[in-house]
């Protein structure tokens, strides 16, 4: 499973490093350290806050948020998959969106709980695209 710095956690959460370190400091998300000592925070870890941190900011009516041409950077936070079709949830930010796709795209695309992905929004379309 992937795991994301704290820099890369605050870019999908779409809040800064600095508040990130204070989430990890506080004991609101695990983190460990690699080799090399930076602070890493699991990828299934980081789907499960996001969902959380969306949760309690949904009723923020103080604030705001854009969409730079309608792409949602985030991260996988659930994937279901069937015989033809499957669905795919991405938290981005205080934004959760679901996509309906084939299973063949997203084996493809070798989705899954915690990779980061965009969300791509056109229309009532939703498309996916793995940095």
């Amino acid at each position: 499973m992937r795991s994301y710095t704290i820099g890369q956690a605050a870019r999908l959460l779409g809040v800064s490093a600095d508040t990130t370190r204070r989430w990890a400091d506080a004991g609101k998300m695990r983190t460990h350290r690699d080799e090399s000592g930076r602070r890493l925070i699991d990828g299934r870890d980081l789907a499960a806050f996001s969902v959380t941190l969306a949760e309690g900011s949904a009723h923020d009516e103080e604030a705001s948020y854009t969409s730079a041409r309608n792409a949602f950077p985030g991260i996988v936070t659930a994937v279901k998959v069937g015989d033809v079709a499957a669905q795919v949830e991405i938290q981005a930010g205080p934004h959760r969106l679901v996509s309906l796709l084939t299973r063949e795209a997203v084996e493809e695309l070798g989705l899954e709980v915690g990779m980061e992905a965009v969300a791509r929004v056109k229309s009532t379309s939703v498309h996916i695209d793995r940095p």
